[in-house]
């Protein structure tokens, strides 16, 4: 990381509460989180703990009952709905477990989608677009549609238009959650050396430990608190986890 000290992501007494008919749910209690440029962070968290509840929050899908999320020293929670939009096409790339691919595009247009949202030229975003897909190794099925495609060749393509325009901070939502081990470990291998190559930010949210030993800090939250926060050095995570792991990664 090239400073550990530079916040990008700075949450402060941050509470949601949702009100069920004459029920009120406690979803997240009081969260204080710093986060910093070109960290890996892992939220880990069973179902119900909040982690989710979380990542909405600091990606402006939902609105905090009360308290501050400030990325890159924006005020998310006062954005109104339009600037959050040309925020996120900015600063964010997201990464879905369910991948939410457009099934009737391909590999390659699904990847470049971000680019026209941006302005790019045809031949510009379907360039970059290949150079990101054979990042993730599918380079070769760049004319596949999703349907032709296994689950982790999905994924690949989620992360490759995740990364695609650059974005400063990757959110993602148990990237992992539909695959099987070996495909998981393939998905976070690729997904931390990219974003090391770039020093970009990412935050995942998930319940499986295994995905957790890519991150530099591990927030452990249960019940809408958080429990612990574990930060690690980037040489350990590379030389507990990272090497161990890559002895029996099978390169693709």
């Amino acid at each position: 990381m090239s400073n550990p000290k530079e916040t990008i992501i700075e949450i402060k007494d941050l509470r949601k509460v949702y009100k069920i008919g004459t029920e009120k749910v406690v979803a997240l209690n009081k969260i204080d989180l710093n986060i910093h440029k070109g960290e890996i962070c892992c939220v880990l968290g069973t179902s119900g703990s909040g982690k989710s509840t979380l990542l909405n929050m600091m990606a402006g899908l939902e609105k905090p009952s009360r308290g501050t999320i400030q990325i890159k020293g924006e005020a998310i929670e006062k954005m109104n709905e339009k600037k959050l939009a040309k925020f996120r096409q900015k600063n964010i790339g997201f990464i879905f477990q369910s991948y939410n691919l457009m099934t009737a595009l391909t590999a390659l247009e699904n990847v470049a989608m971000p680019l026209i949202f941006r302005g790019t030229p045809r031949n510009m975003r379907e360039k970059i677009a290949l150079k990101h897909l054979e990042m993730v190794g599918l380079k070769d099925r760049s004319k596949h549609k999703p349907t032709q495609m296994s689950g982790g060749q999905q994924q690949r393509v989620g992360i490759a238009r995740a990364f695609v325009g650059a974005p400063e901070i990757i959110f993602a939502d148990e990237p992992t959650g539909n695959l099987d081990t070996k495909t998981s470990i393939e998905i976070m291998h690729i997904m931390w050396k990219m974003a090391r190559e770039k020093d970009q930010t990412i935050v995942i949210v998930t319940h499986d430990p295994e995905v957790a030993l890519y991150a530099d800090k591990v927030i452990h939250i249960r019940d809408g608190d958080i429990q612990s926060i574990e930060n690690r050095e980037e040489d350990d995570v590379m030389e507990k986890y990272i090497k161990p792991y890559e002895a029996t990664y099978v390169k693709i």
